[in-house]
């Protein structure tokens, strides 16, 4: 018959080590534990002061000047917009004045749309591509803009690069099937009517109900013609 196992306490000596150990390193290292406790207080407190004291200020400053660059965006004025009228700033200065604050980021996209219609195709390019945002609608216009100033620098294989991001970024109706529609005539243009084809093809199987797919089927044609000669 084979012998119970007497239990031990080894177990807890173990524990009882491991404490005795702790409680010896935050004796000798009280001052040290001390330290790093008021330094990481000390950052929390001024990084809260920041935002609180100087960053919020910052952020009413640039709507306020902001919102009158967005009110001359909407009439079309879009030299005002970007430069300001001498009372308040425009788009470009919003940028540089508050650039670490979310206008200066919205700011970017305006600006880029500004430098578009302006025909400053370069510079709509950088500031778009300086724009960051969580909006997916926003962002994936954005994206869809960059590649509209591609094609009017002449640079298609660029554009139609922006142009499906653009279409991926969030399958919808809308956004997805106007960039996919722009991609392949960017394709025809280049004269890969396979990819054209594709792409026209994936706006009648998959968006149906977009605007685009109601002649889309005419482009389908084309692009089978096309590949085929």
């Amino acid at each position: 018959m084979a012998k119970k196992k007497i239990p031990t306490d080894h177990g807890f000596e173990n524990v009882e080590n491991v404490l005795s150990k702790t409680e010896k390193y935050i004796e000798e290292n009280q001052k040290s534990l001390t330290i790093i406790v008021l330094v990481i207080a000390l950052i929390t407190g001024a990084y809260l002061g920041y935002k609180k004291l100087y960053l919020a200020p910052k952020e009413q400053e640039a709507q306020s000047e902001m919102y009158v660059a967005e009110q001359y965006f909407e009439a079309d004025s879009f030299l005002l917009a970007l430069e300001g009228d001498g009372s308040y700033m425009g788009f470009i200065d919003i940028i540089d004045e508050y650039s670490i604050t979310k206008c200066a980021n919205l700011a970017n996209y305006y600006a880029g749309i500004c430098y578009f219609k302006l025909g400053e195709y370069e510079e709509a390019i950088r500031c778009l591509k300086n724009f960051e945002s969580d909006d997916i609608m926003v962002a994936t216009v954005a994206l869809g803009a960059i590649g509209d100033a591609y094609v009017e620098l002449g640079e298609l294989e660029t554009a139609v690069e922006f142009y499906m991001k653009a279409a991926d970024r969030k399958k919808n109706d809308f956004t997805s099937a106007l960039f996919l529609k722009k991609a392949g005539i960017v394709y025809e243009e280049l004269g890969n009517y396979k990819k054209a084809l594709e792409v026209y093809e994936k706006i009648e199987a998959q968006f149906p109900k977009s605007e685009e797919s109601r002649d889309i089927e005419k482009y389908i044609t084309r692009a089978k013609l096309m590949a085929e000669t």
